[in-house]
C-alpha cells in the first residue's frame, strides 16, 4: 500500500509556525523515507507544531513511528510541540500497545486542537 502526504502550513498569522501532514494509506518501511524527506523542510524551516492528521492512515510500522519520535524530538528542541488528530483505533492501539511517544498531544478532532493550540500561543505571548 502506498502513502499519500498532505503538508498543509496555516495562512493565519497567528499559526504561521503551525502545519499539518495528512497522511493517507500505509506509512511502514517502505513509505517512511517519503515522510521523513517531505518533513525536512518544516523540521528546518522554523514549523514549531507539527500536527498529523490520521483520518486516512490505514497502517503503522516500527519505520512510521520512527520517523514520529524523529519529529517529534526535533521540535522539542525547538521548542516546539508534536500533536495527532483524527487517529484511527487501529493506529491508536499501536500507540497504545508500544507507548512508543508517551506526552504526545492526541485529539479527537480539529476543533480540539485548535482550543488547545489557541491557548498555548496565548501562553506563550504573554510570556514574552
Amino acid at each position: 500500500m502506498s502513502l499519500d502526504i498532505q503538508i498543509k502550513k496555516s495562512l493565519d498569522p497567528a499559526r504561521q509556525s503551525t502545519a499539518t501532514v495528512e497522511l493517507h494509506g500505509s506509512l511502514d518501511t517502505a513509505t517512511a523515507p517519503e515522510l521523513e524527506r517531505g518533513l525536512a523542510p518544516l523540521l528546518d524551516g522554523g514549523v514549531r507544531q507539527l500536527v498529523f492528521d490520521l483520518a486516512g492512515l490505514k497502517f503503522v510500522s516500527s519505520a512510521g513511528l520512527r520517523v514520529f519520535g524523529m519529529a517529534r524530538k526535533r521540535l522539542r528542541e525547538a521548542g516546539g510541540q508534536l500533536c495527532f488528530v483524527n487517529m484511527q483505533p487501529q493506529i491508536e492501539e499501536v500507540f497504545e500497545i508500544i507507548k512508543a511517544l508517551p506526552g504526545l498531544g492526541v485529539f479527537r478532532n480539529t476543533a480540539e486542537l485548535d482550543e488547545y493550540l489557541a491557548a498555548r500561543q496565548t501562553r506563550e505571548r504573554e510570556e514574552d
